[in-house]
């Protein structure tokens, strides 16, 4: 009885932080490019391009090096300690970014909430330690809906405290939703502190190995899971294309659109929200029917759709019809994740997984390099190719090329294949989806 409460207290707050980290996360996308101009104010609209797409590489950078890492040292001194290391980390993080004096502290800050974002890693141990195998699965699920719920508030947040023209007047400002994302941080970390238990046992730790914690080891997993490689690389361009949401979304729309945070903020909370009914109800039910390979064609058209119309996008109803389209694009990452699970044994999905994460984990560095620079270029005022939108429009092209690489690398057996039941289709968990 005594380990069932213990398991429950774990549980309740695993899901806890993981809606907090997420809406950290997401509090801070409408309002950062307000803060860059806040600090460089001399900065041509064009270039914040560069900014936005050099925060965002050098948090996915730490993030692709610390995941690992932080994973094994969970292994090696528990759970509770690395949690709520990461957790006071994360604190800190948000109240630097929210008095920061210099460009180059946002920089900083970006890559400590990289390295110490990593920890949904431990989140997700949690979550093996405490489940039965029989309700791991369901257990997930609720890990991912509260990452779900967590950055749908987490926009509408920073946008409400971010933006003064709308909503608090002049008590808004572009640094007061990084202190509240602190806040938070701190209030979990304070609670953790007193009802979060220790779930990992002595009997399983195991020691420190920089072979395991070494980030070289997950990208070797991509050369071994050879029936899964197109499938794997199809993938990696629908993650690349989608940075262009964290990386020029806010400032895209604020140029072509003439959008306060405020409205971004929104923008992002009606998607959230849409995403959400998709994911939690018309794909499960809609999958087992269409299939996994039409489903996840599904998918990668909608994805297409929605990058072409918000690039060309005038008005603002448009981006939101858009996000219709946004919210369908969720079919292709459950949908190409089972047909890459049916592709190997059973003594793989756990290499599977690694490779997985590693190909989005590169194209969450690789994407903002291509989204900064086509910002950058196309949205500088005066010249014959002036296009804000460009970057969503090389999105569309990742995914035109990712859609092609699909019908090659599919099979006919892959096209006619149909799921027996909605319980065979996995839940999405697609960041920043």
């Amino acid at each position: 009885m005594e380990q069932s409460f213990k398991n429950r207290y774990a549980m309740a707050f695993v899901l806890i932080t993981v809606m907090i980290n997420s809406i950290g996360f997401g509090i801070i996308i409408p309002v950062l490019p307000d803060l860059v101009r806040e600090l460089k104010p001399e900065t041509p609209e064009h270039e914040l391009g560069r900014y936005m797409a050099g925060m965002t590489f050098v948090f996915a950078i730490m993030q692709f090096v610390f995941m690992p890492i932080i994973g094994a040292l969970s292994d090696k001194y528990g759970r509770r300690p690395i949690m709520l290391l990461s957790l006071f980390g994360l604190s800190l993080d948000y109240f630097l970014l929210a008095f920061a004096p210099f460009i180059f502290l946002l920089f900083v800050a970006r890559a400590i909430s990289g390295a110490l974002g990593a920890t949904f890693s431990t989140a997700n141990a949690y979550i093996a330690d405490i489940s039965p195998p029989e309700t791991r699965a369901q257990n997930f699920a609720l890990v991912g809906a509260a990452f779900g719920v967590g950055f749908m508030i987490g926009p509408a947040i920073g946008g409400i405290l971010g933006d003064p023209e709308k909503f608090l007047g002049s008590i808004a400002n572009p640094r007061l939703p990084f202190f509240a994302a602190g806040v938070l941080c701190l209030l979990n970390f304070t609670l953790g502190f007193f009802v979060l238990p220790e779930t990992h046992k002595l009997k399983n730790r195991r020691e420190f190995k920089w072979s395991r914690a070494n980030p070289i080891g997950a990208l070797n997993s991509l050369r071994n899971i050879s029936n899964a490689k197109g499938l794997i690389f199809v993938l990696f361009l629908l993650a690349a294309a989608h940075t262009v949401y964290p990386t020029t979304y806010t400032i895209s729309t604020q140029v072509k659109l003439g959008w306060t945070s405020g409205d971004v903020g929104m923008s992002l909370l009606a998607f959230g929200i849409a995403s959400f009914i998709v994911q939690a109800g018309i794909i499960r039910v809609v999958l087992p029917r269409t299939g996994l390979f039409w489903g996840g064609t599904i998918g990668m058209i909608a994805a297409i759709i929605a990058y072409a119309g918000m690039g060309f996008a005038n008005a603002g109803w448009v981006i939101y019809f858009m996000g219709i389209f946004a919210a369908l694009a969720g079919f292709y990452n459950p949908a190409l994740t089972n047909m890459m699970s049916s592709r190997v044994s059973e003594s793989e999905q756990g290499e599977l997984q690694g490779a997985i994460g590693a190909a989005q984990g590169l194209a969450l560095i690789a994407g903002p390099l291509i989204m900064g620079p086509a910002f950058e270029i196309f949205a500088k005022e005066g010249t014959s190719y002036y296009q804000p939108g460009a970057p969503f429009l090389a999105a569309a092209l990742l995914s035109v090329l990712s859609i092609m690489t699909f019908f090659i690398v599919t099979t006919k057996e892959d096209r006619t294949r149909i799921l027996p039941t909605a319980a065979s289709v996995p839940p999405s968990a697609e960041l920043g989806e």
